[in-house]
């Protein structure tokens, strides 16, 4: 049975951050670690000390991690950036609040004792004999440990304390993976048998001026040796002590939702009864008013988690290659119920939050081809525009002018043009990009025209088909990504608050132009009415565009959707700077050269220019580990490396650079997704470069790693790969949260209304028992587990 754990977080926003530069202000940004990996960096807020983030993320993660960090950071041009303070939750406290952590939490000060990390490899041996009894532990290598030096190492050395004895390491010049091989002892007296006392190994970075720093420490109950007289293993290194107190809000608090759902995940055929009980509900559809497994599925989850159960759904469907009827199903459901056409689609229905994460599921390459070209227009032209009087600020406006001062009417005639031209562009783009839009969306929509036009043929509601599609399209899909494009992934970076007053009036523009224009006049915000013309004059337009967007002849079971494994799809591009070592050698830090990357879930491949014919490829089957690389191998940061095997089974590293830490976290993640099945990954490996005979990092010469891979740390978003059986999974935790509400469905049903139904026939009463099916192999595989100490497959 396969273990699955997924951690969910959002960073929100921050409040009452203190100032950190001479302006007043702060630019805060948050790095985010589990255990000491790195695995998320926000954007930078600038000059903001109530920052709003909005980012969030699911890491797919190994079931032995410890705590999740956040670390708020001041960025600084020019030196160090400035710590701020941190939060530590760790695992258990996530995992013991069911539905997760949604709240704001003081920062705390960031002590250099606390910001521990590392392993120890040790061996701890009780000698007794007629002569002397003696503790005997040898030291023998550590790794990962805390970079204390301004060159980005340490000077490590491990001193083993127990009562008032102790002795001491050699210490390991500039490493943080010290080998140091040595046997320590202590000799003990006969009394000290006895004692209740605790075994300490200390690791320090060695300093030749001032104190040593703490590099972190390993407690092991002296009782410990009297019941297993050689102990030996790999050790966390743990803090000085838990000194971590609330700051009282003096450092400023982050508003945080956190959530980890780990699971057990069965074999495909446990899972098959409830996915033919999902698939029934869309293949043979029964009359609107009877129940289905989706309708029963929807009756039980909370308006909170409708969002998840909607993704996994469309995911579950995309896997079955039937996400067009399940669609169709649900918005069929939708607007029959639905006797206003005003209010179609506007409760947070699981139709409704089905159709935006189809959208992002299928749709978010298209989205990017559309908006990229004129996001980044926006931001690279930075302009002053301001449409509200109250808002509008004459200091602000030299870049419109340089003939003096500009009058607030200059400052509306010069934003109404601009806004004038970035509009145009976007519409002009979308309402061009019908042969862009994925098939598999453009069938979903000639779906839903074809239900609401059949619902409402009245004349006057004439324009209903059209608002339902452009409702989702325009409000729902681009709207959104124009005003936050970090979230959309169309920028590595927020806006800063000139950029962001344009984005959040071109949304609202286009938001009226998704509205068909019919709502115009009727706001609040009468001064956005010198857009209005401009609106008015795209409805036609709009209205073409979808026309033609339907305009698709299709057989539902042959529209392309994505596949399990898109095995042909880029699934990221871009430049980087590469070096592709052969076997061990002397690197500089200039050999890197720019090239184009791109990765499919067959091959990584790079060329000179994206246009460049040739293509050099490796095969995704023989990576075996992607890794960061430390930044005192090359002095150089945001440095990963792909390790390969070849036929002969010699090894190879590409060492890769990446312009910031967002990207090196993208691409690390892809890299790990895609090649997360293959069966040569690598247990460890160096994270320095091979230099004069030696590695940079541990400092030894041989060609076995001294650091674990990570390669199960990766994060997830629209582009993963499907698992059916992940996701089934999580809509079976769903139905079993909801089973007293299911069964009392039930009795009602079987009791009122079908009396000559047979016991068990109903459709509550199949998924009860699909559930307590589900729940009895869960029980089952985790009792053999315990008895045989490993996984079972049981014949089902």
């Amino acid at each position: 049975m396969a273990k699955n754990t997924s951690l969910y977080f959002r960073i929100v926003e921050g409040r009452n951050l203190p100032a950190k530069d001479v302006s007043g202000t702060s630019d805060p940004y948050c790095i985010v670690k589990v255990d000491n990996e790195v695995v998320a960096r926000t954007a930078t807020v600038w000059k903001n000390l109530n920052p709003f983030w909005g980012e969030e993320y699911t890491l797919h993660l190994p079931m032995g991690f410890h705590s999740l960090s956040f670390h708020v950071m001041d960025e600084d041009t020019i030196g160090h950036d400035d710590v701020i303070g941190k939060i530590t939750l760790s695992k258990d406290a996530i995992g013991s609040q069911a539905k997760g952590l949604d709240s704001w939490v003081n920062l705390t000060r960031v002590d250099p004792d606390e910001e521990v990390q590392g392993e120890i490899h040790l061996s701890l041996e009780l000698l007794k004999d007629t002569e002397k009894i003696s503790l005997r532990c040898q030291v023998i290598e550590a790794r990962d440990l805390a970079p204390r030096d301004i060159s980005g190492t340490s000077d490590p050395f491990a001193r083993v304390i127990f009562n008032n004895h102790s002795a001491e390491t050699a210490i390991i010049k500039k490493t943080r993976f010290p080998h140091w091989g040595e046997t320590l002892e202590l000799e003990l007296d006969p009394e000290e048998l006895s004692e209740e006392g605790t075994v300490t190994v200390e690791v320090w970075d060695w300093d030749m001026v001032g104190k040593n720093d703490f590099l972190g420490k390993v407690e092991i109950p002296f009782a410990c040796l009297h019941k297993t007289p050689l102990l030996e293993g790999w050790f966390r290194l743990l803090p000085l002590g838990n000194s971590e107190v609330d700051a009282g809000g003096k450092l400023g608090a982050l508003r945080l939702k956190v959530r980890l759902v780990e699971d057990r995940i069965l074999p495909s055929v446990y899972y098959q009864p409830l996915i033919h009980l999902l698939v029934e509900s869309v293949i043979s559809p029964t009359e609107v008013e009877d129940s289905s497994a989706l309708t029963m599925l929807e009756e039980v989850t909370t308006v909170e988690s409708r969002q998840d159960v909607a993704m996994t759904l469309v995911k579950i469907y995309l896997g079955q290659g039937l996400v067009v009827p399940f669609l169709d199903y649900l918005n069929t459901r939708e607007v029959n119920h639905t006797t206003d056409p005003n209010t179609l689609f506007r409760s947070n229905s699981l139709s409704s939050k089905a159709m935006e994460q189809f959208m992002k599921a299928v749709g978010m390459l298209y989205l990017h081809e559309v908006l990229k070209p004129i996001i980044n227009r926006i931001f690279d032209e930075k302009k002053y525009i301001e449409l509200d009087p109250c808002k509008i600020d004459l200091n602000r406006t030299r870049r419109i002018s340089f003939k003096g001062a500009v009058s607030e009417a200059e400052v509306r005639d010069s934003s109404v043009e601009m806004l004038h031209s970035y509009l145009t562009s976007i519409i002009e783009s979308i309402v061009g990009s019908v042969d862009q839009c994925p098939p598999v969306m453009r069938v979903a929509f000639k779906q839903l025209h074809k239900r609401v036009e059949e619902q409402f043929a009245e004349p006057e509601n004439e324009d209903v088909k059209y608002l339902a599609i452009s409702g989702f399209f325009f409000l729902r899909f681009f709207a959104p990504a124009i005003l936050t494009p970090k979230l959309f992934q169309l920028r590595d970076q927020h806006a800063d608050t000139r950029t962001s007053r344009t984005l959040l009036l071109l949304a609202k523009a286009l938001q009226s132009v998704g509205n068909l224009g019919l709502q115009l006049g009727h706001g609040k915000e009468q001064w956005m009415a010198p857009l209005h013309p401009i609106i008015l004059r795209s409805v036609a337009s709009v209205k073409d565009f979808l026309d033609k967007l339907i305009d698709i002849d299709h057989d539902i079971g042959k529209v392309p959707q994505r596949a399990v494994f898109m095995p042909s799809v880029t699934v990221k591009e871009g430049y980087l700077h590469k070096h592709k070592t052969e076997g061990p050698q002397l690197l500089s830090r200039f050999a890197f050269k720019k090239r184009y990357f791109w990765l499919t879930s067959e091959t990584l491949s790079y060329a000179k220019t994206p246009d460049w014919q040739v293509r050099s490829s490796i095969p995704i089957q023989c990576v075996c580990a992607v890794e960061r690389v430390d930044e005192n191998a090359f002095q150089q940061q945001n440095v990963m490396q792909v390790i390969t095997q070849d036929n002969d089974g010699q090894l190879h590293t590409m060492y890769i650079q990446c312009k910031n830490v967002n990207e090196l976290n993208q691409w690390l993640s892809a890299i790990r997704k895609v090649s997360i099945y293959n069966e040569r990954m690598l247990p460890s490996f160096h994270p320095g470069a091979h230099r004069s005979g030696k590695w940079t990092c541990c400092l030894q010469a041989d060609r076995a790693g001294c650091s674990r891979t990570h390669s199960a740390v990766t994060l997830g978003d629209w582009s993963d790969p499907l698992d059916p059986d992940v996701e089934t999974q999580t809509i079976y935790k769903q139905l079993l949260q909801g089973r007293d509400k299911l069964r009392s469905v039930d009795k009602k049903v079987y009791g009122a209304e079908c009396k000559q139904m047979k016991p068990g026939q109903s459709v509550a009463a199949r998924l009860l028992a699909v559930i307590d099916d589900l729940e009895q192999a869960h029980t089952t595989f985790q009792r053999r587990e315990k008895e045989d100490g490993t996984s079972v497959i049981l014949n089902p």
